[in-house]
Order: C-alpha cells, then sequence, then structure tokens
C-alpha cells in the first residue's frame, strides 16, 4: 500500500492569520510531504507495506515510528481546523470537560500550559481511555497515544516548523491563537461516547 498525502478541506490563505499560507506551505507542503515519502520508502518491500497506518504506529519504532507517527499526527492536526468551525464542543464531550477540567475555559488553560512546558520539540494531545475519560498528554518527537491505548481527539503541534515563520519564539500566542480555528464538530466526531 502507498501512502498519499490528502488535500486539505481549505485554502492555504483560509487560516491566516493564524496559521500564515507559507507556514501551510512549508509545513504541510513540505514537511508532511517528506514524512510520507520516508514512510512509503521504508516500509517498501517489508511486514508493513500493507499496513493500515495506525498499527504501522502501534507496532514499529525507530525511523519507521518517527515517519509513520509524524505523516498521521500532521493530517489529524491540520483536519481539525477550519476557519468557520464550530467554535466550542457541546454534548458528550463538553459535559466531560467541565466535569474533568472544571470549565471549558480552564481545560483551555491547561492545555495551553501543557503545549507551552514541552521541552523542545513534540505535541499536546487531548485523549480518551476506554471509559470516555480524558487525559492531556505532553508527548516528545514523533510520540501519539495510540501507542498508549488511548484514543486521540484534538491535538497542538509545538514543534517549532509549526509556528516560527508566524511567532517566532512565541509559543504561548501561537497555543491560544489555534484555539480561534479549532472545528469542533470535527473533535467531537473523535470522541466515540
Amino acid at each position: 500500500m502507498k501512502f498519499t498525502q490528502p488535500i486539505l478541506p481549505y485554502a492555504p490563505d483560509a487560516l491566516s492569520p493564524i496559521i500564515s499560507p507559507m507556514t501551510i506551505e512549508y509545513h504541510y507542503g513540505k514537511h508532511e510531504k517528506a514524512y510520507i515519502d520516508n514512510l512509503n520508502r521504508l516500509i517498501e518491500g517489508t511486514q508493513y507495506a500493507d499496513m493500515p497506518l495506525e498499527r504501522i504506529i502501534i507496532e514499529s519504532d525507530g525511523p519507521l515510528f518517527n515517519n509513520a507517527s509524524q505523516a498521521w499526527n500532521h493530517i489529524f492536526y491540520f483536519f481539525q481546523f477550519q476557519p468557520q468551525g464550530q467554535k466550542a464542543p457541546g454534548g458528550k464531550l463538553m459535559a466531560q470537560i467541565e466535569k474533568q477540567f472544571g470549565s471549558f475555559e480552564e481545560f483551555q488553560k491547561k492545555m495551553e500550559e501543557a503545549g507551552t512546558s514541552v521541552f523542545g520539540s513534540g505535541w499536546v494531545w487531548l485523549a480518551n481511555n476506554i471509559e470516555g475519560e480524558l487525559e492531556i498528554i505532553k508527548a516528545s518527537n514523533a510520540e501519539n497515544p495510540l501507542t498508549r491505548g488511548l484514543n486521540p481527539i484534538l491535538v497542538f503541534d509545538v514543534w517549532e516548523h509549526a509556528y516560527y515563520l508566524d511567532y517566532q519564539n512565541r509559543r504561548p500566542e501561537y497555543l491560544k491563537k489555534l484555539w480561534n480555528i479549532i472545528d469542533w464538530s470535527v473533535i467531537e466526531s473523535r470522541y466515540p461516547f
């Protein structure tokens, strides 16, 4: 199976000024393409050649894991955005956020704090366990909640290439602004409760 890079469901300038067209071009257009190209090269002729991407992430390590997970992570990240998307969660997801974090605003604060405190490159995930309980996970490099048996539902990319062209070293500002382009209908669809 050969993996292909999906086309984004919005124009390159649609998320501006929060994520600029130049960042889309480099981050999704070049970084993500490289992960997918490397993944395809690494699985060719191996036991992973016909596996779904999620299974490769769970079963691999080293360069294959890094490229498989980064390919998946970036698609997950970019496909949660819409400039005119649903601005807050509702239903069962909102009820769970309020139950565990006290309020939506407190949850946002905890996500931003987690993202700011990741040392170096990585991700901040919101994931759920099999009971539907939520967990904020700080992850280094290509880490992914799938390897912990958790279901990821939201992610913030805190690799410098995600924000440096637009925010330089102002990671907290970038994290705060991401809330404006999250489409909570997408996030709710990832929460299976």
